[in-house]
């Protein structure tokens, strides 16, 4: 996948500035995708070059004219080709994971507080998870929401990126756990 996927499919919920596209990112596609705000504003100016997103200048008088931008026809044409195309395998790439693997040899105290830290990104990322899913459904509940909501795709990646968060903190605590134990039991030997 490139960048420019998603950022199409981010832009399928409406009209952005880059602005506002950077915090769309920054809340529900980061979860499955991250780009920095300026790699998000470069991708938007060769989206528009290519004709797969328009935009359209916005006169504001107390700040500064910002652009929209939103995907045309040919946009939805390179989206559809993308969703059929067989998607390769996703793959971890983690340092914490390279420290795990090494806490045989270096010091358990740096590695346990960096779990600790990762435990703690992850709540924090699980309820924002759970706040943005609150939010797509209403007041209806997610099973109702599951079988008729009307824009499910993005509720559909939240649910991937609560899981992921769930799945990162579930391990932080036992591989945490696992050490610690370990540590007291060679301080006694």
């Amino acid at each position: 996948m490139a960048l420019r996927h998603a950022v199409l499919a981010a832009l399928l919920d409406g009209e952005y500035s880059g602005y506002q596209l950077a915090k769309a990112f920054d809340v529900g596609v980061a979860n499955f995708w991250y780009a920095q705000p300026q790699q998000l504003y470069a991708e938007l100016a060769r989206l528009e070059k290519d004709g797969l997103v328009a935009g359209r200048q916005v006169v504001q008088e107390t700040r500064p004219n910002k652009r929209l931008f939103q995907v045309t026809d040919a946009g939805l044409a390179e989206l559809e080709e993308f969703a059929a195309v067989a998607s390769k395998p996703s793959f971890v790439r983690d340092d914490l994971l390279v420290k795990v693997q090494a806490v045989d040899h270096v010091g358990i105290g740096p590695v346990l507080e960096q779990l600790a830290e990762r435990v703690r990104a992850a709540e924090a990322r699980m309820e924002l998870f759970g706040k943005l899913l609150r939010t797509m459904r209403g007041e209806v509940d997610e099973a109702e929401f599951l079988r008729g909501g009307e824009r499910i795709g993005p509720y559909l990646t939240c649910l991937r990126g609560l899981a992921f968060e769930q799945g990162n903190r579930d391990w932080c605590l036992r591989i945490s756990a696992v050490l610690r134990e370990r540590q007291g039991t060679s301080e006694h030997r």
